[in-house]
């Protein structure tokens, strides 16, 4: 068994596959937090609890006090904690702030026994991860019987624990929770720093540290997307920790709404995590009877350093949270029209397009923005999900069946949470987009967006997507999001409840998601948002993979797929090679070079065909067969970062196969010097026993010599230039 329980001590053990997470209930029926990390045995590791940094603290309500006794180890502020709650001597950060019907705000939740299932449930209207032995721990507050379940989900393949809390509202009065937290969370020293991931459109996921500090180390998103600015994650890295080795802690919050994570530093030295739905403008009625499911969150530890961080959150996500039908099947290698063409096409220049991939490889065909209403810009036509037939004569058809006649696959762009005003949909139900009545809302994008928290407006949605999706032979879906809320209000709440608004539009989304994606089982989805502005774990569970960023630069896509694989598998990178000079920084680089960066993640193009000459397709064909030589590894192989383009000319990702039979070493460096330094590679992840062919050296050698002397790249003079190495063992 993977949780096990000792019931004298009431000690709780959860193994994963090579770590351990230990809490006790203590002498005042409190969930204390013990340790985890590595490995171990199941022993009363009670000694390691400890006072220190008190500060007029105050006993729990429980203590009893004794003559000449000075207390020192009975204060909810000492203990480390599993949830933490706020009014009987907590000062720190709570997980739960809650309203009773007086007016008190002071709720004291203790153990009240537990359960393990043998495989967790899946949460209420939102994705999480499947499978795995399940504790979950029943915690009560006495005086006004409002209860929480703290859910513990452990994996014997891969070393994460998942996390979240049920609020239940188990008394005869209405609450009012201004907080609801998905876990609180306790590493025992300071000597960490925090790293998280921020950016902006063109620029998504940028690793950003800093040290912990006495106090709170917050980052969270108000947007209601998890957004390009902050994503759901948080680690804390030990000082001193590289991608190889040192203690590393992930937090990846499942979750697409207005989030918050903190780190908090304490005065006795040691570290509260604390975070979920983000409790700015938020709060939830639970009357009698009902309760509240807080997002997931997956927590990692490795010990070895950032790289094993990684690796463990992408075998977790691809092996329990993607959609099983796709996370592991070869992707869609897609010619989209949209840099190609903007919204100037019609039948004619979109058969040229497809015409002109034959015989690349290329294999599916992708019809973006402006297929459908009353859409040549973007000021209309959101909304309207019925084709465009005066610039598609004959409606979708026609195109799709001269696309497949040349052996190709068929997709299509949607943007489904969207309406403009100039639509049909608008002006037939205005009520439909969000907005307080009375007020002038805010334009993002020329478009406002539909209020997901209303099922009405749901299934309109449902309806006529499906409707799209049934009636043609559609085989891929670029699910778009291209700005985020304002106005938040909602005509399908009462006035006490709008402050729901961000929490229920995740869950209006969520089953916009599985309505839509079940009901089309062979159609693969990718997710966007104006790039990568909702690339978040939640989305991944519907939506395999996720346009990675609009900008198609390869010397910046170096920066944001580093980051992006910090946390997320090669696998849901959807990277395309564009023309140059790029569309977005101007920057020209060779198209060898962009496709070998585009290869780190599920490849494709994004350029008008039409104007390849007979080398360039060629080229395409080339890379495509290249792609296909690796693409194996994209989908399920090991990743190694072996050089840092944040903090250096190079940037460098290797992949390995699951059984180490195979390698391929792509790096890249910036810009070109004269007479500069010589470069060593780093080789990483290989069996140091096997001898392994290095193709571009048409040479062998041993495993342990390849990682330990590495290789010396021949780079091409000039900036922007990228070398390959494939390894294979000799025994393949």
């Amino acid at each position: 068994m993977a949780i096990t329980v000792n019931e004298q001590k009431r000690i709780f053990f959860l193994d994963g596959k090579n770590t351990t997470y230990a809490f006790m209930i203590n002498e005042y029926n409190y969930a204390e937090h013990l340790y985890y990390g590595k490995s171990i045995g199941h022993d009363d590791i009670t000694y390691i609890r400890g006072d220190g940094g008190g500060s007029m603290l105050a006993q729990t309500p429980a203590y009893k006090a004794q003559k000449g006794v000075f207390p020192s180890y009975d204060s909810y502020h000492q203990f480390p904690a599993e949830i933490s709650f706020y009014g009987t001597g907590d000062y720190r950060e709570p997980a739960l702030e809650i309203s009773h019907e007086d007016g008190s705000r002071i709720v004291e939740l203790l153990y009240d026994g537990y359960d393990i299932a043998e495989e967790k449930q899946k949460p209420e209207g939102m994705p999480a991860m499947r499978g795995g032995e399940t504790l979950i721990l029943h915690l009560k507050d006495t005086a006004s019987h409002f209860g929480c379940d703290l859910y513990y989900t452990v994996y014997d393949d891969v070393d994460v624990i998942a996390r979240r809390i049920v609020y239940k509202n188990e008394g005869e009065s209405d609450v009012r929770l201004n907080r609801a937290y998905s876990f609180t969370f306790h590493v025992p020293d300071m000597e960490y720093e925090v790293m998280t991931l921020h950016g902006a459109w063109g620029r998504e996921r940028r690793i950003e540290s800093i040290p912990v500090h006495h106090g709170v180390v917050s980052v969270d998103s108000k947007r209601m997307s998890s957004s390009a600015t902050l994503n759901p994650f948080m680690a804390l890295v030990k000082k001193g920790t590289c991608e190889e080795y040192g203690n590393v802690y992930g937090f990846s919050l499942v979750y697409s709404s207005s989030f918050v994570l903190k780190a908090e530093g304490i005065n006795n030295g040691s570290i509260q995590i604390t975070g979920g739905i983000n409790d700015f403008d938020f709060s939830w009625k639970l009357q009698k009877g009902e309760k509240l499911e807080t997002p997931e969150v997956v927590i990692a530890y490795s010990d070895e350093g950032l790289g094993g961080m990684s690796r463990i959150y992408h075998d977790a996500y691809r092996e329990y949270l993607i959609n099983k039908r796709f996370v592991k099947a070869k992707r869609p290698l897609v010619i989209n029209n949209w840099e190609g063409t903007y919204f100037d096409f019609d039948n004619q220049k979109l058969k040229e397009i497809a015409e002109a991939a034959k015989g690349t490889e290329i294999d599916t065909f992708v019809l973006d923005d402006g297929w459908f209403g009353k859409r040549d810009d973007d000021f209309s036509g959101l909304g309207d999900w019925f084709v465009n037939t005066d610039k598609l004569e004959g409606g979708l058809t026609e195109v799709i069946e001269y696309v497949n006649g040349l052996g190709m696959k068929f997709g299509l762009w949607f943007e489904p949470e969207m309406v403009n005003e100039d639509s049909e949909l608008y002006r037939a139900h205005p009520d439909y987009a969000i907005g307080v009545p009375g007020r002038v809302r805010c334009q993002s994008r020329n478009q406002y967006m539909l209020d997901l928290t209303r099922k009405e407006v749901r299934d309109y949605i449902v309806e006529n997507v499906n409707g799209v999706l049934h009636k043609h032979h559609i085989s891929y879906v670029k699910w778009d999001y291209n700005r985020n809320v304002t106005d938040a209000w909602s005509c399908g709440l009462t006035k006490d409840r709008q402050a729901e608004f961000s929490h229920r539009y995740a869950l209006g989304l969520y089953d916009l998601c599985e309505r839509i994606v079940e009901a089309n089982p062979e159609v693969f989805f990718e997710g966007c948002s104006s790039g990568g502005g909702r690339f978040d774990p939640a989305i991944l569970y519907y939506f395999p993979q996720v346009w990675t960023s609009d900008n198609t630069d390869a010397e910046d896509r170096t920066l944001i797929q580093y980051g992006t694989s910090m946390v997320y598998p090669l696998s849901t990178m959807s990277c395309h090679v564009s023309v140059v000079p790029n569309h977005q920084t101007g920057r020209i680089t060779r198209m060898d070079t962009r496709a070998d960066i585009a290869h780190l993640g599920a490849t494709g193009y994004e350029l008008d065909t039409t104007a390849f000459s007979d080398e360039d397709r060629e080229c395409v064909r080339r890379q495509i067969e290249e792609y296909h030589e690796i693409e194996e590894l994209v989908l399920d192989g090991d990743l190694y970062r072996t050089e840092n383009p944040m903090e250096s000319n190079y940037f460098g990702f290797m992949l390995v196969s699951k059984d180490k039979k195979e390698a391929f070493l792509t790096a890249y460096r910036r810009l070109g010097h004269a007479n500069g330094e010589v470069k060593r590679l780093k080789v990483c992840g290989l069996d140091k026993d096997i001898y392994y062919y290095v193709k571009e050296l048409d040479s062998t050698f041993l495993g342990a010599t390849l990682m330990n002397v590495g290789l010396l790249p021949v780079f091409d003079k000039g900036d922007f230039k990228t070398v390959k190495y494939h390894f294979m063992s000799l025994d393949i």
